[in-house]
């Protein structure tokens, strides 16, 4: 639609280590962003490292200083390519949790390109299967019945890659907790 505003992470970033690009100057590069810098840093997590060179972080650091920068233009659509690339097992659930918390605070739209299918299977509302072309799309619960998914992946993937589907009459906090359904609606 016209005036959409994308924000691009892309699956990694190679500087070179003679370069001595700091996070900060890192940040400031891509001209005058939308959002504050010192918000994005804090909704980030990266606030202790905007003196830190680019090339002396580490593959979860990298990440959250990509996912920084595309948040400065404050998208309405993010688009992450891989986005744990590089990032230990602890540090891709920390990532995919913050992606989520984003998506919801900032309410803008996430197209996450993946390979990790129990965790897109696991956390998306909609998943786009493609092999060359759109194999099959929906619900991931639909996608891993659907033929053509099957075909691709094999009977034996459908039950690792399943996804929990939870259905109650009450609802969760910010924190987890159970909130129920009178309680909710005067919270």
């Amino acid at each position: 639609r016209p005036g959409l505003r994308i924000g691009y992470m892309p699956q990694k970033l190679h500087i070179d280590p003679s370069l001595p690009l700091t996070v900060k100057r890192f940040l400031t590069l891509g001209g005058t962003p939308r959002l504050p810098l010192d918000e994005v840093l804090a909704l980030t997590g990266i606030e202790a490292l905007t003196g830190a060179t680019m090339s002396n972080l580490s593959g979860g650091e990298t990440q959250r200083v990509l996912l920084a920068r595309a948040l400065l233009r404050d998208p309405n659509l993010l688009v992450l390519d891989e986005p744990v690339q590089g990032v230990d097992v602890t540090g891709q659930e920390a990532l995919y949790r913050l992606i989520n918390d984003i998506r919801r605070q900032r309410q803008c739209g996430v197209l996450l390109v993946s390979h990790d299918l129990h965790l897109v299977m696991a956390t998306t509302d909609t998943v786009i299967c493609l092999n060359q072309h759109v194999c099959c799309h929906g619900h991931p619960e639909h996608v891993t019945n659907d033929p053509a998914y099957i075909a691709l992946f094999g009977e034996s993937a459908k039950p690792l890659v399943a996804p929990y589907t939870h259905h109650h009459d009450h609802t969760h906090d910010d924190h987890g907790n159970i909130v129920e359904k009178d309680q909710h609606r005067h919270a």
